[in-house]
């Protein structure tokens, strides 16, 4: 078999093969941003948001545990 015809098809299905993640890529983003606008308009997140950005100056529940959750002392 011709040498160089074996490295075009090599080319040609890698070019093939990254087409194909190129556009499951653009797949994910943008349902990912469908994702995201969905959890931003959602009670819970807006919620959790207003009650960690009061001007009370209380430390928010996710970092008061923040030492128990990594193991430290």
């Amino acid at each position: 078999m011709n040498k160089n015809l074996l490295i075009v098809g090599v080319l040609v299905v890698l070019l093939v093969f990254s087409v194909v993640q190129a556009i499951q890529l653009s797949s994910i983003k943008s349902n990912a941003g469908e994702l995201s606008t969905v959890k931003k308009t959602s009670s819970g997140i807006k919620s959790a948001s207003t009650t960690s950005s009061g001007s009370s100056g209380a430390v928010p529940t996710n970092l008061q545990n923040l030492p128990g959750m990594v193991g430290g002392c």
